[in-house]
């Protein structure tokens, strides 16, 4: 299926299913398809990320990932709130990109056309980029301050890698790409070694202590996930916003769409996902499955861990710390990539 058709789908299912509701303000795309060309195939292992924007005081639960008439949607809530200033919008790296070209859905106030006709003239302003920059190094700073030692271990974990992996995202900014989820590691080594900077990306990978993973050992753990994966996906009942990412539905992104980085060469680029939906899988399990049922699962989320070196709380929060000393060599490498990026002016 074209990308144009599958954005007609999704938006056929924003104005059939919410766009007459009272708190309704309006909705737009995001996430991978607001790069790409209208005429480009769907990727089988790719959703369409859609915005739906709403007035109420309190926020829905993200609906997620689900299917409509064959197309796989991940549909989140966001406060209009977020959108009152344009240069609210401009200095955050998650809701800029979705208006440097036009995604809008639907716009019954008129407010996002507006906003996407301020944020398209100066996106690519070094003032913008950099204080998005900024926003994506204080998410890293802020998430491994906020670790919790006595939380349970598959919560340390998330506490750890989410932060550390939005070291990539950093980069991502700075070089005007989109910030994307679960390909972040591979959208950011071909950044890196545009400008140069192998080095870097090799650092990036020692963070996340999957740099001498072999194919064969990172296949091998995503067997492991597989069958956690379709376990947990089972037995799920407690709705987490992350929920949706552990269903029949997302199977096809989180394994078959790993397998395939693994075999086209890019084996290291999967463990980030691997680990953060292990841990997940984990959450879950906690909560919705019988205490058996995550004992037996456990060997395989602590074999993964093992084989980059992660044993126990002690060595989290020495990897944090390693994350954190590497901020300064980070944000020099960020500073390069936007002044030598001719897009930014």
């Amino acid at each position: 299926m074209k990308v144009s058709k599958a954005k007609s789908i999704a938006a056929e299912w924003v104005l059939q299913n919410t766009s007459k509701e009272k708190w309704f303000m309006g909705a737009y795309f995001s996430g991978s398809t607001v790069v790409m060309s209208e005429d480009a195939d769907m990727s089988p292992y790719s959703d369409v990320d859609v915005v739906v924007v709403t007035s109420q005081e309190e926020i829905p639960l993200k609906l997620g990932k689900f299917v409509y008439k064959n197309v796989l949607l991940e549909v989140t809530y966001l406060s209009w709130d977020l959108f009152a200033a344009v240069e609210e919008v401009l200095t955050s790296y998650h809701l800029a990109g979705s208006f440097r070209v036009n995604t809008i859905i639907a716009d019954p106030t008129g407010h996002f056309h507006k906003l996407y006709a301020e944020v398209v003239k100066q996106f690519a302003k070094r003032e913008w980029v950099t204080k998005r920059c900024e926003n994506a190094r204080s998410k890293i700073e802020n998430g491994l301050r906020g670790f919790d030692q006595s939380a349970p271990f598959h919560d340390q974990v998330t506490s750890w890698v989410f932060p550390a992996g939005i070291t990539t995202h950093v980069i991502l900014v700075a070089a005007l790409k989109n910030p994307t989820v679960r390909l972040r590691y591979l959208a950011a080594r071909k950044v890196l070694m545009e400008y140069g900077f192998t080095d870097v990306y090799t650092e990036l990978l020692e963070l996340l202590g999957c740099a001498r993973l072999t194919p064969q050992q990172v296949e091998g753990h995503l067997d492991q996930l597989a069958q956690t994966f379709d376990l947990t996906a089972a037995v799920s009942k407690t709705p987490f916003f992350f929920s949706s990412d552990i269903t029949p539905s997302a199977r096809p992104i989180v394994i078959d769409g790993s397998r395939h980085l693994i075999r086209t060469g890019y084996h290291r680029e999967t463990i980030f996902w691997i680990i953060a939906t292990f841990a997940r899988c984990h959450k879950i399990l906690a909560a919705d499955a019988p205490p058996s049922l995550q004992r037996e699962q456990t060997p395989a989320f602590e074999a993964l861990l093992a084989d980059i070196g992660i044993t126990s709380t002690s060595d989290l929060i020495r990897r944090g710390n390693d994350v954190n000393q590497f901020l300064p060599k980070l944000w020099k490498t960020t500073e390069r990539i936007i002044a030598a990026n001719k897009s930014v002016f």
